[in-house]
């Protein structure tokens, strides 16, 4: 009996440090000024479908603060490019593009131009060309419209081909949010998704996507599709944007380009109020269309209840209704398992020497008395695709953003009733702060160990007695560091399947 404690204790710190490996750490996120250093080497031009070695990105220039109603936005002027961007009803997030809307241009030198409420622009010249872009913000909104204006200033014909920039991925591990950054491409045929570390070409892009744990960055063409591009800077980053055309330019003649952009959250009513196709980036991974119906049904019980927490709780209850004749299988797969338990101990102990015979005769066993071994483990295998599901929908989703309950600050991350004093040290499995919800669903899971053992004799008790320890020890570590919103989800779970065992002990 040691040696299977001793495995379950090692399988549950791999369990515990595969998590912590997979899981992010804790990020406070404020506002910050992160500045490109000068004199960096210049880009050179795409090439596409040819891994580029290490690049350093364009030098940069003076930054200037453009504020909106809903985001502050830090340009870089001397490239005409966007920063980073600060949404300020959302605890101050910073979305950092490091250079988005850049034309991949070395030779061209922004200086602002002019500054209104809705407007900025800036214009550059080089030896042939003038170039402005002008950017258009929609108030109260997160769309940007994107003028680009090309003259010809030379006295020959000039052909121009100018990438357009959306943003860079940043794959290092200094970045928080490296695990959740893809990419979205609307091609005219399917809906494409790439994780942006290799180099890409998409032809007939209708529209591009890039975004992190709760924002997102698009860009659409107004006129006709233009091919897009994934370019491998060097290990730890990627730029996405779309590839223009080459295009003839005669003396003295000049052309334009319009972009509707989309700098903000990842909220299906802000979508579906601007552009629904663009709904298409919100992606929960495997279980997404499970994703999809939860969060649903949670919006919807929260409309009525008014308060995130309290909609979780509903949810979980709504989905234990619906297993409910499930879990009632599995008791009764799990009183007649134990019923059948002393014979199965003897045809053990009869058959020790022949296991073929051994496994034959308990088969045998279930099958005249009617038992399924596995129907006890049913309504667990179903609750997983729910869990999961829910568990990528509560990372990502920006309605749970801040959303309080209780004494949880934000149903998007660990609980933290206490911050442990910055003169602390960091504590094992703790860290530096104390979660309390996984350590009151972690007694909770006890207890209904507990009760569920007392029903149990021979060697099924003993293997009990070792689960009534570890299992909840599991589950406090794993669950320590996830979303309060999922562990409240669990928790409520495990509540209601004690009073069920609670009600189906008392009906022996």
């Amino acid at each position: 009996m040691e040696k299977r404690l001793i495995v379950a204790i090692a399988l549950s710190l791999l369990v515990l440090l595969s998590w912590s490996a997979l899981m992010p750490k804790p990020q406070h996120v404020a506002m910050q000024d992160v500045s490109i250093k000068q004199g960096a080497p210049n880009l050179p031009a795409l090439e596409p479908a040819v891994i580029t070695p290490s690049l350093a990105p364009p030098p940069s220039g003076q930054l200037i603060n453009y504020k909106q109603d809903n985001f502050e936005i830090t340009f870089d002027e001397s490239i005409a490019a966007i920063k980073d961007v600060t949404f300020k009803y959302y605890n101050n997030y910073l979305f950092t593009l490091t250079y988005g809307c850049l034309l991949k241009d070395p030779l061209l030198s922004f200086r602002q131009e002019r500054v209104q409420d809705n407007i900025i622009s800036f214009i550059a010249a080089g030896p042939d060309k003038k170039v402005t872009k002008k950017y258009t913000f929609h108030k109260s909104s997160y769309t940007i419209d994107l003028e680009i204006e090309i003259k010809n200033t030379s006295n020959s014909p000039i052909s121009v081909n100018l990438p357009l920039v959306l943003g860079v991925l940043d794959f290092s591990s200094s970045n928080h949010q490296a695990r959740f950054q893809d990419i979205t491409i609307s091609t005219t045929e399917k809906m494409l998704r790439n994780n942006g570390r290799k180099n890409t070409q998409f032809d007939k892009v209708k529209f591009l996507g890039l975004r992190d744990q709760y924002f997102t960055a698009i860009i659409e063409a107004d006129q006709e599709y233009q091919p897009g591009f994934v370019l491998k800077l060097n290990s730890h980053a990627s730029e996405v944007g779309i590839n223009v055309q080459n295009e003839i330019i005669q003396p003295g003649a000049k052309i334009g380009h319009l972009y509707h952009i989309y700098i903000g959250p990842q909220d299906l009513k802000i979508f579906n109020s601007i552009n629904p196709t663009w709904a298409g980036i919100i992606h929960y991974g495997t279980f997404d269309f499970i994703s999809q119906i939860l969060l649903q049904t949670l919006d919807f019980l929260h409309k009525i209840v008014r308060n995130w927490g309290v909609a979780i709780i509903l949810l979980s209850l709504l989905v234990y209704l619906i297993l409910y004749p499930l879990s009632i299988k599995q008791m009764r797969s799990m009183k007649e398992m134990q019923v059948l338990q002393p014979k199965v101990e003897a045809l053990r102990k009869a058959n020790k020497d022949n296991p073929q015979k051994m496994n034959k005769e308990i088969m045998e066993l279930y099958k005249e008395h009617k038992v399924n071994p596995l129907g006890g483990c049913l309504p667990l295998l179903l609750q997983m695709p729910i869990f999961f599901a829910l568990y990528n929908a509560l990372m990502r989703s920006i309605v749970l953003k801040g959303a309080e309950f209780l004494w949880i600050k934000d149903l998007s991350e660990p609980d933290r009733l206490w911050i442990f004093p910055s003169s602390w040290p960091n504590l094992p499995v703790l860290g530096n702060e104390l979660n309390v919800l996984p350590i009151i669903m972690a007694i909770g899971m006890f207890v209904q160990q507990k009760i569920s053992s007392a029903s149990s004799g021979g060697a099924a008790a003993e293997q009990q007695k070792i689960m009534l320890i570890v299992m909840p020890i599991i589950f406090g570590l794993i669950f320590y560091r996830m979303p309060s919103g999922l562990v409240l989800y669990w928790f409520v779970n495990s509540m209601l399947m004690l009073i069920f065992q609670l009600r189906m002990n008392r009906a022996k």
